[in-house]
């Protein structure tokens, strides 16, 4: 298992598929408020003048010697809810990407937040 801070330390390293067609660069780690491991990834992506941070699960990532691979397919990742850079994720579109990569998506027993970004 990689650890969220481990993670983090992968910041401006590009992102990868599985086939290592390159998705674009780690902007930040998001984990699982219940378990505070690592759930989900930004992902920058676009032109230089019209970036997006686009969602990618961590399930199954890989830390390579200089990318990290995940283990969706690049065009889905590009087809995933996204948000500007200089944005933060509103609670009420986290379900979307949940939907979008067909995972289940759990609020906490509280209705709080499944993710937060570290």
């Amino acid at each position: 298992m990689i650890h969220a801070a481990d993670l983090r330390e992968w910041r401006e390293r590009d992102v990868v598929d599985a086939e290592s067609h390159k998705i674009g660069v780690l902007e930040a780690v998001y984990v699982d408020t219940t378990t505070d491991e690592p759930a989900m990834a930004t992902v920058r992506t676009g032109l230089p003048t019209r970036h997006r941070l686009v969602f990618v699960p961590l399930d199954d990532v890989i830390a390579g010697p200089d990318c990290l691979k995940v283990r969706y397919a690049k065009a889905l990742v590009k087809q995933a809810p996204s948000i500007g850079t200089d944005d933060v994720l509103p609670a009420d579109r986290e379900e979307a990407i949940f939907r979008h990569y067909g995972l289940p998506y759990k609020p906490g027993t509280a209705g709080e937040r499944q993710l937060a970004r570290r």
